[in-house]
């Protein structure tokens, strides 16, 4: 069998009864003895409970006589390797399955809530949405920059397309990791000169005559999760 080395679960008891609990707890605690992971508490087919423990053996038998004793007949455990990603395990669970015997809802502290940007991006699609149908009055040509030299020019640059506000790329060249800026009108700020294309602001960065820039820079799509340009044009 394969080795999983990143592995989270690594051994899971599911649908197992109450009475079995009762009866056999030597073997039960045996199994999760100073182990950590997930657990939940049925009532017949529905999930009554999820709560999560360094100790599984201890709190196993707590739920035998307190408030949830009369709660559950069913029960699973989910033994895990570490205990680090446990608690948003368990609020990512409680936030999607919203048990009944669970008072609270999970948080994932630091995660980013989409909705106010969602709400932004729905009153910008409107507004475009609305002159395209009647209409937009005629600007006068916009100055452009391209490889750091000025030029006349009226068409946008191409992330205008895709980003709304500023956005941070980054690109490894040769052991160096190389940082720009998307500005809200989709230019890239690099190196104190801006792009009007992913590409030419990598040809710049790795000083050749051409790159295509949407392999070339990454951006941070949620904090921490770096992914290339590219997935924005999928």
């Amino acid at each position: 069998m394969p080795k999983l080395v990143n592995q989270f679960v690594c051994e899971h008891l599911e649908n197992i009864s109450r009475t079995a609990l009762e009866r056999f707890q030597d073997i039960v605690r045996d199994y999760v003895r100073r182990r950590q992971g997930v657990y939940a508490l049925y009532k017949g087919p529905k999930l009554y409970y999820v709560g999560l423990a360094s100790n599984l053996r201890s709190r196993l038998t707590a739920h035998l006589n307190d408030r949830h004793a009369g709660s559950w007949d069913r029960f699973s455990v989910y033994l895990t390797k570490s205990d680090t990603r446990l608690r948003e395990l368990e609020a990512l669970l409680l936030r999607i399955v919203r048990p009944k015997g669970n008072r609270q809802i999970g948080r994932f502290g630091t995660a980013t809530d989409l909705r106010q940007k969602f709400a932004c991006d729905i009153r910008q699609a409107h507004r475009e949405e609305y002159q395209s149908v009647i209409g937009k009055p005629r600007r006068g040509s916009a100055k452009v920059v391209r490889g750091g030299a000025k030029v006349t020019g009226g068409r946008p640059a191409v992330l205008a397309a895709y980003e709304k506000r500023s956005k941070k790329l980054r690109a490894r060249f040769k052991g160096s990791l190389l940082r720009a800026t998307v500005r809200k009108d989709g230019r890239i700020s690099f190196a104190g000169s801006l792009y009007d294309s992913p590409s030419l602001a990598a040809a710049a960065a790795c000083g050749r005559k051409t790159c295509n820039g949407w392999k070339f820079w990454q951006y941070e799509r949620a904090p921490g999760d770096w992914v290339l340009l590219d997935e924005l044009r999928r």
